[in-house]
């Protein structure tokens, strides 16, 4: 009995019970090995990441930085949140009993986090080993780096960077796995149970997300680069499939243009479009601006007055000479360089870097026409190719991603562009410092040292006030003085169509050709030196008034509004025209002269006399000769009275040219004077004019 005793508790060791007990233990054993197993590994993770961003990026000096950055990436940013994340992973050891359950929480605490991190480094990883790829290209750098590596950690073998490169991605896709281990070794009963269920679940969604921002940020790399192919690499590129894609698009827009199909409206997307082309707008005008500023500036330091001879005794030119050439040789130059460096390049490398995001807006339009019609054929048809469906998620993934990061771009783009804008004024702030510090001396023994700034101020005002009446007084007086706008003469044999033009659409209508138009679209029209048109419109379909429409009387097109002058009839001409050309029902027609200014000259009346019979006599001269020659002066007279004649068109024979000077009495300026013996000029023609060869034209 006491033998049998002895045996039931070894007996009861087989029961239910005991089995339960015994596996309840296996699983804590488990789970224990599971947890001290993450714990571990973190910490042997973070210290290889350590190494990567101390030791082994600290002896690659050989290598660019930019190589540098794009090799590591964030690798910092990824040690500062493992290290926190490994503190709290191991301050759970002191709470044993609810060590699981801490563990789960701290999971779902850092789940952004990582996420954030993880998904840029994950994101640059392609690129990184392509740059490994070209060093093995090249033995020597190849052997360098391979020897730093393995002194470093000699466990990386022959992969080298690559296998270096890889352990955070490794590390990230390892998490769900160790958190379903201890899963697995937990009771589910037990309150940890469900969360640690969660955790691994949002560690899931978070290499989720990440793989989905890769695919985002290689979709944006693919068209960001087609944004930057040259012509010729472009034409590469095409091919039928390329032509066949551009067709159905092209079709897909005619069709949303006609109303026949719906357009896909977004409006949070078009918001923030608007939003891109504004700031980018902005960054235009303002780098326009600086490049104005930045030439004036050069302008400016190539002006040197203190360097030439002042005809001006000493005392303030002497200080002036001396302050500016001290200013030139230094202030200025330095402002120039600090503008240069903290203002322009900052400029130009914020328009270059949303030029990027400009082609993926761009590029989102295509895609949405091939998602539109993929989706019209989902609807009809119930299935789609492979292909199809690409271009979906292509569509999707670009959208996706513009949505996502152009508020921030937008938010970067305009606090930078204000960063920029606030150096400037800063660096125009010191530079007024330093020229009031070097002219301090030289400011007390100016004439108005002793005035407030207000009285200063006001009397600057006064005195450009009044220097500004002076120069528009000047202005005034010198235009009256001026000599007409050349105009130029009808070409011959066109008084017919001009006649037409003016019956049909009023001397208001009329506008003669300044210089030969040449055509250089569909509907643009060729034109010839002289010729009239009447105006239609004045502005093109587009709405740009600097293209007209005009009728030439036989065709109608565009033409350079800048190269149409106003004409009219003038009164008087016809009693001229009659003198000339017997038939009652015509008009000559000349351009519309500008009022005829009165130089203030004490022979006024008796020029504007010889003039008036001076006018008469040349358009008399160009209609006496037969049909096939014409008699016309060979230059355009610039006095106040216009007279006009036919320019190029001269064909008399032995014609001299000889260069005069008019006294004071007549235009203060040199004309040009041709000789003519087979014509006589007029009777009436006093001492202004009488003694010039005959036939003489200005």
């Amino acid at each position: 009995m006491a033998e049998h005793g002895t045996d039931e508790p070894s007996s009861s060791t087989g029961s239910p019970d005991g089995e339960g007990r015994d596996s309840g233990d296996r699983l804590l054993l488990h789970q224990r090995l599971a947890v001290r197993e993450l714990i571990d590994t973190e910490a042997s993770y973070l210290h290889m990441l350590q190494l990567c961003a101390s030791d082994i990026r600290s002896r690659l000096q050989q290598l660019p930085q930019g190589d540098l950055d794009v090799l590591f990436s964030n690798i910092d940013d990824v040690i500062e949140v493992n290290s926190r994340f490994l503190h709290d992973l191991q301050e759970t050891a002191s709470r044993e009993d609810e060590q699981v359950h801490s563990i789960g929480n701290l999971f779902l605490e850092f789940q952004e986090e990582l996420e954030r991190v993880y998904k840029v480094y994950c994101a640059s990883y392609d690129q990184a080993l392509l740059l490994v790829e070209t060093y093995r290209k090249e033995p020597e750098l190849q052997r360098e780096i391979q020897g730093i590596i393995e002194a470093v950690v000699p466990q990386a073998g022959p992969s080298g960077l690559s296998f270096l490169l890889v352990i955070p991605l490794q590390r990230i896709t390892k998490y769900p796995l160790l958190l379903q281990k201890i899963l697995e070794n937990t009771d589910p009963d037990a309150s940890a149970y469900p969360v640690l269920q969660r955790a691994a679940s949002a560690l899931q969604d978070v290499n989720t997300n990440i793989n989905e921002y890769k695919r985002r940020k290689e979709v944006a790399s693919k068209y960001t680069k087609v944004g930057q192919l040259t012509l010729r690499e472009r034409l590469a590129r095409i091919n039928t499939h390329t032509l066949s894609k551009k067709t159905t698009r092209l079709s897909q827009l005619l069709k949303q243009e006609a109303g026949l199909v719906p357009r896909t409206e977004d409006k949070e997307f078009d918001y923030l479009e608007e939003r891109l082309h504004w700031v980018s707008l902005c960054v235009t005008e303002t780098k326009n601006n600086v490049a104005v500023y930045l030439a004036n500036l050069e302008a400016f330091l190539r002006f040197r007055p203190q360097e030439s001879e002042l005809d001006i005794p000493g005392g303030p030119v002497v200080q002036y000479c001396s302050l500016m050439g001290d200013l030139q040789l230094q202030a200025f130059p330095d402002f120039k360089q600090r503008l240069e460096g903290l203002v322009w390049q900052p400029l130009c490398s914020l328009a270059k870097a949303l030029s990027g995001p400009q082609n993926l807006v761009k590029k989102r339009l295509d895609k949405l026409l091939d998602f539109e019609r993929v989706e019209e054929k989902l609807l009809e048809v119930g299935s789609v190719t492979y292909e199809e469906q690409e271009a979906r998620h292509t569509y999707q993934a670009l959208n996706s991603l513009l949505v996502a990061e152009l508020p921030q771009l937008n938010q970067l783009a305009m606090r930078w562009l204000g960063q920029i804008l606030h150096t400037f004024v800063d660096l125009q702030r010191d530079l007024a410092k330093q020229v009031l510090q070097r002219a301090e001396g030289s400011l007390a023994q100016l004439p108005h040292h002793h005035l407030s700034e207000p009285a200063f101020r006001k009397l600057v005002e006064d005195v450009l006030g009044q220097t500004g009446h002076q120069l528009r007084s000047f202005q005034e007086n010198f235009e009256k003085v001026l000599p007409p706008p050349t105009i130029q003469p009808l070409l011959p044999g066109a008084e017919r169509q001009v006649q037409a033009l003016l019956s049909r659409y009023g001397p208001e209508k009329l506008y003669q050709v300044t210089s030969n138009i040449s055509g250089a679209g569909t509907l643009d029209l060729t034109l010839l030196r002289g010729q009239i048109v009447a105006l239609l419109q004045n502005k093109d379909t587009k709405g740009n008034s600097s293209r007209w429409l005009v009728d030439t009387g036989g065709h109608r097109g565009y033409v350079p509004a800048g190269k149409l002058e106003l004409y009219r009839v003038i009164p008087g001409q016809e009693e001229v025209k009659e003198q000339v050309q017997p038939p009652k029902d015509s008009h000559h027609l000349t351009p519309e002269p500008s009022p005829a200014p009165v130089p203030s000259v004490p022979t006024v009346t008796q020029v504007e006399q010889e003039l008036s019979i001076l006018k008469k006599w040349v358009c008399m001269c160009w209609e006496k000769t037969d049909g096939e020659k014409w008699a016309c002066p060979g230059a355009i007279f610039p006095g106040p009275l216009g007279v006009a004649t036919a320019g190029r068109a001269c064909c008399l024979p032995a014609v001299q040219k000889t260069e005069v000077s008019l006294d004071a009495s007549s235009f203060l300026v040199p004309r040009r004077v041709i000789e003519k013996p087979s014509w006589a000029l007029p009777h009436g023609l006093g001492p202004t004019f009488g003694s010039f060869l005959p036939g003489c034209v200005f």
